[in-house]
């Protein structure tokens, strides 16, 4: 199985975007089929590590934003 370019370093040291692209990649490979059992496990595993990296990226903007309108309710403009 070849991983996608970014494959081989942990997720968290992925910006945003580098893990949001790779997971779509994820996605696709296992959309498509054709894989190992043992490569399934192991692309989902990649994929939840990344899904849980742009997480934590998503939560620290919504912090950040916070920290800049405290008067304001999320979602109010």
């Amino acid at each position: 199985m070849s991983e996608p370019s970014e494959g081989s370093r942990p997720a968290v040291e992925l910006s945003y975007e580098q893990a949001r692209d790779e997971l779509a990649e994820v996605v696709r490979r296992l959309e498509a089929g054709g894989l190992t059992l043992e490569d399934s496990l192991t692309l989902w595993e990649r994929g939840e590590a990344l899904a849980a990296a742009c997480q934590v990226r998503l939560d620290g903007a919504r912090e950040r934003l916070a920290r800049q309108a405290p008067d304001e309710e999320p979602g109010q403009s």
